[in-house]
Parts: structure tokens; sequence; C-alpha cells
């Protein structure tokens, strides 16, 4: 796939809400009121393993974490955007649905 040009500035970010919602996804601008998420997938469930919502960021999702499908997205009513480490971004771009 040919990389849009506007995507250099893109980063993974783990953005977290005050409906408890906890996002991945890539985004360009995290400052506002309203952050928009390209790609973006839900984490429903982490396990102990996963060190807490801020672990989603450093780890990425772990065995046993439930994430949903990618879909593009805007957030409000955001409480945290947490920058994702490389080996993290990975890993949420290989996380499967856990049952």
């Amino acid at each position: 796939m040919v990389n849009h040009p506007n995507r250099k500035k893109e980063r993974g970010v783990v953005v977290t809400t005050t409906h408890r919602g906890v996002f991945f996804g890539y985004a360009n601008e995290t400052d506002g009121a309203v952050v928009k998420l390209r790609a973006a997938r839900n984490c429903l469930y982490w396990p102990a393993e996963n060190k807490g919502f801020m672990g989603l960021a450093a780890l990425g999702p772990v065995k046993g974490a439930r994430v949903g499908p990618a879909v593009d997205i805007s957030l409000r009513d955001i409480t945290s955007v947490i920058e994702c480490t490389p080996d993290a971004v990975q890993a949420w771009e290989a996380a499967p649905w856990s049952r």
C-alpha cells in the first residue's frame, strides 16, 4: 500500500475516555476536545498480565485480551492519550479477538 503523505505525522496511541473506553489507533492531532483515530481498535478486556491500561501502550494487548475490529472513529470526552511503543503497535496490529 502506498503511504499517504498525511500519515507521516501519524503515531500509534491509546486513548481513554470518561465513558471507560480504551482505544488504540493512529492519530495526527491529539489536542482538543475531539481525537480522530484511523484504524481504531477497542480493547474490551485485558488480562492482569497487561498491568493496567497503560500496559496496553507499553506492551500492546497480550494473550487473552479482547480487541475489536479496526474502524475510523472520532472520540470525545478524552481522559488520556498515551504514546505507544513500537512493540505495542505491532501487538495491536496482530491482536486477534480472543474468546
